[in-house]
């Protein structure tokens, strides 16, 4: 949600908000929440070749459980279907040869991206093209 309340501003910078999904199940819930395009990597290629999974006993983190409270103030209640394990990230990508500019990898399930930190990125990525 938070990335999709940078959608107007990433537009007029001609800068696309994209999401890379690693199953369809869940993606439709998805779409309410995520206003770029979507994605399907079925063959997980994108998620590196050495995937990051946090498995059960990441539900016993407190850090996790104060997300799924922070998610829920916001609205967001979630579901439990799909694979939940697969940790996410949130990059800014270079145009060309840009290559990386930005990169938030998720540290615990629902460990949000820094917006603030994003834009100043993607302002960075195109001052210098």
């Amino acid at each position: 949600m938070a990335l999709s309340q940078l959608e107007p501003q990433l537009t007029q910078l001609k800068v696309p908000l994209l999401a890379v999904l690693h199953e369809t199940l869940g993606a439709e819930e998805f779409r309410d929440f995520f206003k770029g395009d979507l994605y399907l990597d079925t063959e997980k290629t994108f998620y590196g070749p050495k995937e990051r999974r946090m498995l059960l006993l990441g539900a016993l983190r407190l850090d996790t459980w104060m997300n799924i409270w922070r998610s829920r103030q916001a609205g967001t209640q979630g579901n439990l279907k799909g694979d939940g394990t697969l940790l996410g990230a949130v990059y800014v990508i270079g145009a060309g040869d840009g290559g990386v500019v930005y990169e938030h990898r998720e540290g615990t399930f629902g460990d949000n991206v820094n917006t603030t930190e994003v834009m100043a990125a993607v302002e960075r990525m195109k001052k210098a093209a």
